[in-house]
């Protein structure tokens, strides 16, 4: 049974958990996602800016990504920027939201062999880094996000994301 609860740590994430079995996987959400845009804007010397994210299941992540990107599949995480245009004037620094899937998030953990702590940790640099117009379709910007991951990910105390991950598993 899906218990929905929204939430708003501090002033840089607005959560949002739809699947009970991310307080397995994090059990504080709030602070594990302020740690990482806090690491990631001091990381990028960008001004923090909120973003939302929501915690729910392949099921709701598979919908999404076959209503807004023509692919009937779950995939760990979903960026949606926000159009500025659109936003009142007092929210013109919000980002966009991001939706992350959980029973897709700890697949991938185990089978590269990582904690999915850090794997949500990753994904949600990796969202943001979307959100921010960064990309990975042609080698070069995707050399430089995984850049910015990696230093990223390292001011957070994880190692290299894409150490012994196929080339099939970064996308």
């Amino acid at each position: 049974m899906k218990n929905t609860t929204t939430r708003e740590a501090a002033q840089l994430a607005d959560i949002r958990i739809d699947d009970d079995g991310w307080q397995r996987v994090i059990p504080d959400l709030d602070a594990a996602c302020e740690r990482t845009l806090a690491a990631l804007f001091a990381a990028l010397d960008h001004p923090p800016a909120p973003v939302g994210v929501l915690f729910t299941d392949d099921a709701a992540v598979r919908a999404l990504n076959a209503r807004f990107r023509d692919q009937d599949k779950a995939t760990n995480v979903l960026a949606f920027p926000a159009d500025a245009d659109a936003l009142p004037p007092d929210q013109k620094t919000f980002l966009g939201d991001l939706v992350l899937a959980r029973e897709t998030v700890e697949g991938e953990a185990a089978a590269q062999g990582k904690t999915a702590v850090a794997h949500t940790h990753h994904l949600i640099v990796h969202g943001v880094l979307h959100l921010l117009g960064h990309d990975h379709v042609d080698p070069a910007a995707a050399e430089v996000m995984e850049g910015l991951e990696r230093a990223i990910l390292e001011r957070l105390g994880y190692g290299d994301p894409y150490d012994d991950v196929s080339e099939a598993d970064r996308q």
